[in-house]
């Protein structure tokens, strides 16, 4: 999907890990959440309270599933998700750009 039609913007943006990962959550009609936004070179770890889509279109990163013990790298642009009340770690290594859909 290349853009949202038919959403509203919340203008506040997420900040987390001093500014290094920001991101802007869209809301849809149908009641479903998903957050766009950009990670700087850092290691990160996210909790989950919701299963997570995570879809990068941009950067270079690993990450390290909930139940592995190894990170992994990925080519993008790629996907992959986080089961509810898990957290996952990511190692960013250049500007990366992201979309995260919350399923309830």
């Amino acid at each position: 999907m290349l853009k949202f039609d038919n959403v509203s913007v919340v203008q506040k943006a997420n900040i987390y890990y001093e500014g290094k990962v920001t991101s802007r959550t869209v809301e849809f009609l149908d009641g479903s959440i998903k957050s766009l936004g950009i990670m700087l070179p850092g290691d990160y770890t996210f909790g989950t309270q919701d299963k997570e889509i995570m879809e990068i279109y941009s950067g270079d990163f690993e990450v390290k599933l909930p139940g592995t013990d190894e990170y992994i790298s990925m080519t993008t642009p790629c996907s992959f998700t986080v089961e509810s009340n898990s957290s996952f770690d990511i190692k960013i290594k250049s500007v990366t750009d992201y979309c995260c859909s919350y399923i309830k």
